[in-house]
């Protein structure tokens, strides 16, 4: 992937994370996830055109166009409402594809490896969630965006820009580690509810995250 079309990934992560954790309405959005598919789409095609063939950028470019499809797709489905089952079995495709960059590249770079494992387990999750109707990781998979897609892309982006990326294997390790810390804290976070009103006699105190998969597509 381009490493800008990375940084604007991050946000785009961040905000769909915070989606399904109903703070943020889907149709909210939609037009984020509609602009960063697009030119996830049309710079990756105008790069291929130029490079008259080249069989190294069209190695490194296809996993572009499998991140764009994704937040056109999913920019789609909020704005027509479309049945969500489709995009969730092109998600587990997606996650097949990424996990296999992890295991090709886990030897000359660990630290984006883990990147990919990292994605994969996004893409899995959104494969359940769509696919498969599994409300109950609505909450552990918003967390994990919001936890995760920051750092995954755009952190790892301007290390990339700046030219202070590492491919040491202590390094891999270390990626490897922020992994497992942030998804045991997004099971810890998807424990806790969030009260928003005080409650009355017997009345439970409503949710504020309340994972209702309907509003997040």
């Amino acid at each position: 992937m381009g490493t800008i079309g990375v940084f604007l990934v991050g946000v785009v992560l961040l905000v769909n994370g915070l989606v399904l954790l109903n703070v943020v309405p889907p149709r909210s959005a939609a037009p984020l996830n509609l602009f960063v598919g697009a030119l996830q789409i049309v710079f990756p095609t105008i790069i291929l055109i130029q490079s008259g063939g080249d069989p190294a950028v069209a190695a490194a470019t296809w996993p572009t166009y499998l991140f764009g499809i994704t937040y056109l797709y999913y920019g789609l489905n909020i704005v027509f409402e479309l049945e969500p089952q489709g995009f969730g079995w092109f998600c587990a495709f997606v996650a097949a594809a990424v996990a296999y960059q992890a295991v090709t590249t886990a030897g000359s770079d660990p630290v984006f490896a883990v990147i990919w494992l990292t994605w994969a387990i996004m893409w899995g999750l959104f494969f359940a969630l769509l696919a498969l109707d599994a409300h109950r990781l609505s909450r552990f998979a918003g967390w994990f965006l919001v936890l995760l897609g920051v750092p995954s892309c755009s952190v790892s982006s301007i290390f990339l820009l700046e030219g202070t990326w590492t491919t040491s294997p202590a390094a891999g390790l270390a990626a490897l580690a922020v992994l497992a810390l942030a998804t045991v804290s997004a099971v810890v976070l998807n424990r806790i509810q969030l009260r928003t009103a005080p409650r009355t006699g017997s009345q439970p105190a409503p949710s504020a995250l309340a994972p209702e998969l309907a509003q997040a597509q």
